[in-house]
């Protein structure tokens, strides 16, 4: 279980309940996770290496933002999005994310667009080597360098509360994200963009990225409703009465 995503020097200070939750929410944003999987209250804490309360409290804290279900017996389960469910999530990612984009662009110096420019390139290489984690990870590290430029703390919490409900898909979708006619990122153009001070021109690209996406996912996996059996009881229903002389 990879809860040892973030920085000792990022973590210092942190109480351990918080710390458990950002870790935990972290590898769930990060699609450290399959859709079903189920997350006991020991097993998390014995990843974690810390007893069993700041576990119970951080699998409560990710519940209530309905990045988990919760069972009855306090075993976390990572939910499976319907077809639906996921559509609308990329509606609103579609939103969101162009417009913290736009209040980043000031913020971004040539230094930060030089770091940009870095995670491109690795990026670039991890998906020439079929290295699927790191393809994951810097295109994640791409675009919340983007979005927390963009000093909107609320806007940035909501981003990362959706992605903490599609991340999961995207361990199932590794491979065929990295095969020929996968999922493509517009990330070259979205710093080229930046770079020229276009920065409707990237919010455009960024959406668009967002949207093929959303469309490559649609088609390739199948979703929770995708195989829901049929109303087979509906042949027992009463036909409705034919009207006279019909």
């Amino acid at each position: 279980m990879p809860l040892t995503v973030q920085s000792k020097n990022a973590e210092e200070g942190l109480a351990l309940e918080e710390l458990a939750y950002r870790r935990l929410r972290e590898a769930l944003g990060g699609g450290a996770f399959l859709p079903g999987d189920r997350l006991s209250i020991r097993r998390v804490a014995d990843a974690l290496g810390m007893s069993s309360m700041p576990a119970r409290t951080a699998l409560r804290r990710l519940a209530a933002e309905q990045a988990l279900d919760l069972l009855p017996n306090g075993t976390a389960v990572v939910p499976r999005l319907t077809r639906p469910a996921f559509i609308e999530l990329s509606a609103i990612r579609a939103e969101l994310e162009p417009l913290a984009l736009r209040l980043a662009a000031p913020h971004l110096d040539g230094a930060a667009l030089d770091g940009l420019a870095a995670i491109v390139a690795g990026h670039d290489e991890a998906r020439l080597r079929g290295d699927s984690d790191a393809v994951r990870r810097l295109d994640r590290d791409f675009l919340f360098t983007i979005y927390r430029a963009a000093q909107a703390p609320l806007l940035l919490n909501l981003i990362e509360t959706l992605w903490l409900r599609r991340g999961p898909i995207f361990w199932e979708l590794r491979w065929a994200a990295l095969a020929a006619g996968g999922m493509r990122h517009a990330h070259g153009e979205i710093l080229l963009a930046l770079r020229g001070g276009q920065i409707a021109a990237a919010s455009a690209a960024l959406r668009q990225e967002i949207t093929d996406a959303s469309l490559f996912i649609q088609g390739a996996m199948r979703f929770a409703d995708d195989d829901a059996p049929k109303d087979r009881l509906a042949a027992l229903k009463r036909p409705q009465a034919r009207a006279l002389g019909g």
